[in-house]
């Protein structure tokens, strides 16, 4: 009885984690789509009001604005082919007054750790192409303290707002293309690994088990059954 009931409750564990696998697999498989069609649009303004920007994410955009120079920020310990650096932030002041984040590209790191580089952004109303992206919410600080300088080690836009005074969108706009020619920051945006094939396995994999543990109880209780016959 109790080999019985370890395995339905094993079989039931197995199934479980199987499905939640599936779950997330069809998740992963649904947002895919959404970056291919996003990406295959033609490059639009800012909804005037937006209720879910997740629906506008890796949506290319065309957006005219003025830089707030002096409210640029450093994203630290970014690398790009194998060289540390920065990420060069800076907000962009829309004419209807609403500001965005945007993440102009890499820079090489200076010299020494109290050297910055510098990453001036265009002055004037420009007009700044790229695509949209949804800064995560679940980062790793080593302290809890509100960055105080240029240098910080994650982009959160709440937490921007809070520091600088400025209200910015949820959002961050991935610049793709250079405004002039003195433009010389790195941008190499890759598709993002939506890790469908990862679950696609691990749920094959908790399917096997399940499967794996309803042979063994078969083969186990028919080798019984044969057993007590031939007595």
């Amino acid at each position: 009885m109790l080999p019985t009931v370890a395995t339905v409750a094993a079989i039931a564990l197995f199934v479980s984690a199987g499905q939640w696998q599936q779950r997330r697999m069809e998740q992963k498989s649904a947002l895919r789509t959404q970056f291919d069609a996003a990406s295959a649009e033609v490059p639009a303004a800012l909804p005037a009001d937006a209720d879910d920007w997740a629906a506008w994410r890796y949506r290319p955009v065309a957006l005219i604005g003025t830089f707030e120079a002096g409210r640029q920020i450093l994203i630290d310990n970014r690398i790009e082919d194998g060289r540390a650096g920065y990420h060069a932030v800076t907000p962009l002041v829309l004419a209807d007054g609403r500001a965005v984040l945007v993440d102009r590209g890499w820079i090489a790191a200076g010299e020494t750790r109290a050297k910055l580089p510098l990453a001036p952004p265009p002055a004037g109303a420009v007009t700044v192409r790229g695509r949209i992206n949804l800064p995560t919410a679940n980062y790793v600080e080593l302290t809890r303290d509100a960055p105080t300088g240029a240098v910080w080690q994650n982009l959160d836009p709440a937490r921007f707002t809070t520091v600088t005074g400025l209200q910015v969108l949820p959002i961050v706009l991935e610049q793709t293309a250079p405004i002039d020619a003195t433009d010389k920051l790195v941008r190499n945006w890759p598709a993002p690994d939506f890790g469908i094939d990862r679950h696609r396995i691990y749920m094959a994999q908790w399917y096997l088990f399940a499967a794996t543990a309803a042979g063994l109880w078969l083969f186990f209780n028919l080798r019984r059954n044969r057993k007590d016959e031939t007595r």
